[in-house]
């Protein structure tokens, strides 16, 4: 097997509300990208890692990032050209794992567990079940559907899919003119089903500058 991850670090991140990109902000001395790579490091399962990047920060990742199975593509302007800019360089792999960067506190056994799915299934990310009740809403915020809460769950990444599916689906959804900010949406829209595998709570995104105290927390509770 040859397996290629794929960590996702040219994204903008305006809700940090910081003129530096959220990735290269520290929680507790280390970059929220470099804790995303090195989840990774040292997986047998993981043979390559390519990392996005804007071309302004590429130099300052190259510095951070200076690991032998890392190499490096500029991002595109949205998620999925992003990814596609990757998926180019691969010449070959069985599976895609495709990981966001600012999601640090990823833990291996998920990773592990979602990739055991992934070559059961051809498809799988992990996530957690959803805590609130959700409520679907019309375009004048007036309830219309309450969805029965154990049927919900609020995915993460990594999500992982057999590489050639991968691109099938990334083509047809390139012929039909969509963009999907989520992989197992791309592909469902190929019309293949995608295994959901149990994580954990503490595999936050890093969105605002309040994830930044939750991610200190986060470290703080995993070195006791």
């Amino acid at each position: 097997m040859s397996n290629t991850a794929i960590i996702l670090g040219a994204g903008s991140g305006t809700r940090m509300k910081s003129d530096k990109n959220k990735m290269l902000l520290e929680v507790a001395g280390k970059t929220v990208i470099e804790r995303s790579v090195e989840a990774f490091l040292d997986l047998d399962i993981i043979d390559e890692i390519i990392v996005t990047a804007r071309e302004e920060e590429l130099d300052t990742y190259i510095n951070l990032l200076n690991y032998e199975k890392v190499t490096f593509v500029i991002g595109g302007a949205t998620r999925q050209e992003s990814v596609k800019n990757a998926v180019e360089t691969v010449d070959e792999a069985d599976f895609i794992i495709i990981h966001d960067g600012a999601r640090p506190f990823i833990k291996k056994e998920d990773i592990i567990n979602t990739y055991a799915a992934a070559k059961e299934h051809k498809a799988a990310a992990v996530g957690v079940p959803v805590k609130d009740t959700i409520k679907i809403i019309d375009g004048d915020n007036f309830v219309v559907d309450t969805p029965e809460r154990s049927t919900l769950f609020a995915v993460q990444t990594p999500q992982i899919f057999e590489f050639e599916l991968y691109k099938k689906a990334m083509k047809k959804a390139q012929e039909s003119g969509k963009d999907f900010t989520d992989d197992c949406a791309l592909i469902e829209f190929f019309g293949e089903k995608v295994k959901m595998v149990t994580g954990d709570y503490s595999n936050i995104k890093i969105t605002t500058p309040d994830d930044i105290a939750l991610g200190e927390s986060i470290v703080r509770s995993e070195e006791k």
